[in-house]
């Protein structure tokens, strides 16, 4: 098993357990250590959502929030966009999204976790949404075709990926062209060195494998975006903090010397 099969199958494990600790009403998902490094879980969970919004969520959604923020706001979902949340846990995300996109809209869900997937759908069930679709897949290899979504948002999951370059390129393949992308994340300050972040937290933890800000640029450039902002909300560790980060699909990816994707399907699309 390589090292990126063992970290991903770590951070499998470690949802795997949140979302079981919530299903079984034996904890949140903090509690099970999932993406809440040490004691500083007031940095993780629905802190980052209005109390009008946890309103609209069931206890259990509730509960299995890990996240660092709060996507829904920073992507500006209007009705009728179909929306993509990768690693969507427990469907808070993609509960909102729904709702805010409306019934002429669609929200999907990417989750790698079953426990997570089967937590999700009963949410979104318990909260009556019909415009959401649960899909089990890797952020990777998104089981989607290129340009059919408007929107992809993110919640604190991107940085739990060992090949971001990879993730950063499937968002723009599925993104319609002008598509947008709004995330929160964990993101390093520039001076940090790889083994630096790694001495703040661990990889499972969502420190060691944060991307610095220009890292994140970089990568999104270099995926075919323009309009990139990374803008650092609060701290998690020195240096490491939750951040928003927006970009926009160019709509000419010639100009950028970027091969144009044709649409195609991924392969295993459940």
């Amino acid at each position: 098993m390589t090292t990126s099969d063992s970290l991903r199958d770590e951070v499998r494990r470690k949802y795997a357990e949140a979302a079981i600790a919530v299903a079984e009403g034996s904890g949140c998902g903090c509690g099970s250590g999932a993406c809440c490094e040490g004691d500083a879980s007031e940095d993780f969970g629905t802190s980052h959502y209005t109390v009008e919004q946890r309103g609209e969520l069931p206890d259990a959604a509730a509960l299995a929030s890990l996240g660092c923020g709060n996507p829904t706001a920073v992507a500006e979902l209007r009705e009728g966009e179909t929306v993509l949340d990768l690693g969507s846990g427990g469907g808070i995300d993609v509960i909102l999204s729904a709702k805010r996109v409306g019934s002429t809209g669609l929200a999907y869900g990417l989750d790698m976790t079953d426990e997570m997937l089967a937590l999700a759908r009963k949410n979104a069930a318990d909260t009556g949404i019909q415009n959401a679709v649960f899909l089990k897949g890797l952020i990777e290899q998104i089981p989607l075709p290129a340009d059919s979504v408007d929107v992809v948002i993110s919640n604190c999951v991107i940085n739990l990926s060992t090949d971001k370059a990879e993730v950063l390129l499937e968002i723009s393949r599925v993104l319609k062209p002008g598509g947008r992308l709004g995330v929160s994340d964990i993101v390093a300050e520039d001076r940090l060195t790889e083994q630096e972040r790694a001495e703040r937290g661990s990889y499972v933890g969502c420190i060691a494998g944060a991307l610095s800000k220009s890292e994140y640029e970089i990568g999104l450039d270099a995926a075919g975006f323009e309009d990139v902002a990374v803008e650092f909300t609060h701290e998690v560790a020195d240096g490491i903090h939750g951040a928003i980060i927006r970009a926009v699909k160019t709509t000419d990816p010639a100009a950028k010397g970027l091969p144009v994707v044709q649409p195609a399907a991924r392969a295993g699309c459940c």
